[in-house]
């Protein structure tokens, strides 16, 4: 046999690849692309789990505690639970479509955002347009629906700090104009949320905006100075109404005043007195019968005390516990790669649904004084749903990005954009 009859023979059938080669059809480069095909999409599929299970059991407590009220109230007792469902459906299409839109796009859009909130807020204490119930003026009606502005705006205000702490880095960590910059707007928020009036989510979205900022790299000094400064205000809030006050020094002992002040939490305790190890089981509670007030929104962390018991209370605080590490997790990862503003928008969103989670369940065993704020992701209330879902969506969308390498970052030295 001849040299030339020794030589490889080029496979003629194969296609040339951008370089003019050709490639062979038989190697095992097509076999991975194929395997490709039908596989999962890069996810953090324990943090999904984790919040399904949450929505998941979230509607089981959710239909079990609210359909004496129902029953009583709108002769339907699958009334709250119709409407939660239809909340469900909101929040998933909300989820997908902050999930469908680009990082870059939130970044850009956070002072719009955030302005828009404040216009919604402000509507909300236009007579005529907002809805009052309770003495409360938190409500947009939408037809259907109703539009409650502060949840809304705790979304934005993590969008637009997030953002701010990327362009204005250098000025928050030397100046302490840089870090009043940001502060001064909430201020004004949180003045309008109090005008609603709505303690809780004043708490909630201030204590979110000074976790990031201190995170950002404000000196300690300036943060403890206006740390101090925020803490004489809520003290002088509560101070100046009669009912946050009686909240306040109610949660010490509520039986000594359990037909009156102290109430809401004596009925939580009883709750959780019932419920032992194992609960009552699931639709044999009897705290929900009348005797706890909102025990489908605010009081639902007593409910599953009650029916199921010491178990049932740690697994909802393990996995509230797993979701803020998983979300933790996202912003460190993203914080390496240098997407700052991925890893800020992370752990604003972490501090601020695992911290209402912690006061809605301190409330609920009488560690804090009562609050109005829902437990994340379960009780009932739409707007909750869809904000937390939206939530959700965006830090899904930074994992993904973070696993494809496609978030766009910023370099330590220059802060100009550069491909991860």
């Amino acid at each position: 046999m001849s040299a030339e009859d020794q030589t490889p023979q080029t496979n003629l059938n194969a296609h040339p690849d951008a370089a003019g080669r050709r490639a062979d059809p038989d190697s095992k480069a097509p076999q991975r692309d194929r395997r490709q095909i039908g596989r999962l999409p890069d996810l953090d599929w324990p943090l999904l789990a984790c919040v399904l299970v949450l929505l998941g059991f979230g509607f089981v407590m959710m239909s079990s505690a609210s359909m004496p009220i129902a029953d009583r109230t709108f002769d339907a007792p699958l009334h709250f639970v119709i409407r939660h469902a239809l909340a469900l459906g909101l929040a998933a299409v909300a989820g997908i479509l902050v999930f469908a839109t680009p990082l870059a796009w939130w970044e850009r859009s956070g002072p719009v955002l955030f302005f828009l909130g404040l216009v919604l807020l402000v509507l909300v204490l236009v007579p005529g347009i907002g809805r009052t119930v309770n003495g409360a003026s938190r409500w947009i009606p939408l037809g259907p629906l109703n539009l409650q502005s502060s949840e809304f705006m705790k979304f934005f205000a993590v969008i637009f700090v997030a953002g701010y702490l990327v362009r204005r880095r250098e000025e928050v960590v030397t100046s302490l104009w840089g870090f009043l910059k940001p502060m001064i707007l909430m201020v004004i928020a949180s003045a309008l949320i109090m005008r609603q009036p709505d303690f809780g989510t004043t708490v909630i979205l201030l204590a979110t905006v000074l976790g990031l900022l201190f995170l950002g790299g404000v000196r300690l000094t300036h943060f403890a100075v206006l740390f101090a400064m925020l803490t004489m205000a809520a003290v002088v809030l509560v101070a100046l109404e009669p009912y946050r006050l009686e909240r306040v020094t109610s949660f010490m002992n509520p039986f000594a005043d359990p037909f009156d002040t102290g109430f809401q939490l004596s009925q939580a305790l009883i709750a959780f007195g019932r419920g032992e190890w194992l609960g009552v089981g699931l639709g044999n509670g009897i705290q929900k019968q009348f005797f706890l007030p909102e025990a489908h929104t605010d009081f639902l962390m007593a409910v599953i005390g009650e029916e199921l018991g010491l178990v049932g209370t740690l697994a909802v605080i393990a996995a509230f516990g797993f979701f803020l590490w998983r979300v933790l997790a996202i912003g460190v990862r993203a914080e390496r790669a240098g997407c700052w503003f991925a890893a800020y928008a992370a752990h604003g969103f972490g501090l601020g649904i695992g911290l209402q989670a912690m006061i809605n369940i301190g409330v609920n065993l009488g560690l804090l004084p009562t609050k109005g704020l829902t437990l994340p992701f379960m009780s009932y209330g739409t707007n909750s749903i869809i904000v937390t879902c939206m939530a959700v969506g965006l830090l899904l969308r930074i994992d993904r990005d973070l696993r494809l390498g496609t978030v766009e970052r910023r370099s330590a030295e220059g802060m100009t954009w550069a491909p991860a």
